[in-house]
């Protein structure tokens, strides 16, 4: 677990306790990420993390210009139980999830999104580059650019999707490797331009390479493992 990774942990679980302890009640809101930020001394982006862990769990909710809210908690079973991280064919199945979905997301987000949520994407966008730039992991940021693009859709079941399979971008265990994306800079940069550009033909198809490279590396990696199971 990285630094960052931990410190997202962290932040959620007093967010979490506060909220099981009614210190912070149904219909709460809670306080805007910059005064988090600044209350636990952490950046905006481990605070936005922080609390899409609290969404994915079901206790708060976001009001798109108004702020994110305590909620009634879900009492509908965890859904993806089923995801294990452990398989590498699990992982390749909610890559073909997200190819279905997320090209579309794009889509829309080029078609319908705000100058705020271009903002989000462009501040997404840089600090997944930043990560690259100074090596560091970019499961954390680059889970941060998908959901920004899925928020900019304006439809709120693809942010919904991206917070329930959250798990699959951020951690695997290490006998799962992650394949390297040499190119994740240009991908990512076709799809965001997409979006600025407002063309939604090309933002659906920079998502799709984007997507399908990674499962075909996946792919690539597993059929390489069974090979001398084959032979």
């Amino acid at each position: 677990m990285t630094q960052s990774t931990s410190r997202v942990a962290q932040i959620a679980t007093l967010l979490r306790d506060e909220i099981t302890s009614g210190s912070l009640p149904v219909g709460a809101r809670l306080p805007s990420e910059s005064d988090l930020a600044r209350e636990h001394a952490a950046s905006r982006a481990v605070i936005r993390e922080a609390i899409a862990t609290l969404r994915a769990d079901g206790l708060v909710v976001a009001r798109r210009g108004v702020g994110v809210f305590v909620c009634e908690p879900d009492p509908t079973p965890a859904r993806f139980m089923s995801l294990s991280l452990s398989r590498m064919s699990s992982i390749i199945e909610v890559l073909e999830l997200r190819l279905a979905c997320e090209t579309e997301a794009a889509a829309l987000a080029a078609a319908r999104r705000s100058a705020t949520q271009l903002e989000r994407i462009l501040d997404a966008y840089r600090l997944v580059n930043l990560c690259l730039d100074e090596g560091k992991p970019t499961h954390e940021t680059d889970f941060d650019l998908h959901l920004a693009i899925a928020e900019a859709a304006q439809n709120p079941f693809f942010p919904e999707l991206l917070l329930m399979i959250r798990p699959g971008f951020m951690t695997r265990p290490s006998e799962v490797p992650i394949p390297r994306n040499t190119h994740l800079r240009d991908e990512h940069g076709a799809i965001v331009s997409a979006i600025l550009k407002g063309d939604e033909t090309a933002a659906r198809s920079a998502m799709r390479s984007h997507l399908s490279g990674s499962l075909s590396r996946f792919k690539s990696f597993l059929e390489s493992r069974l090979q001398p199971e084959l032979h």
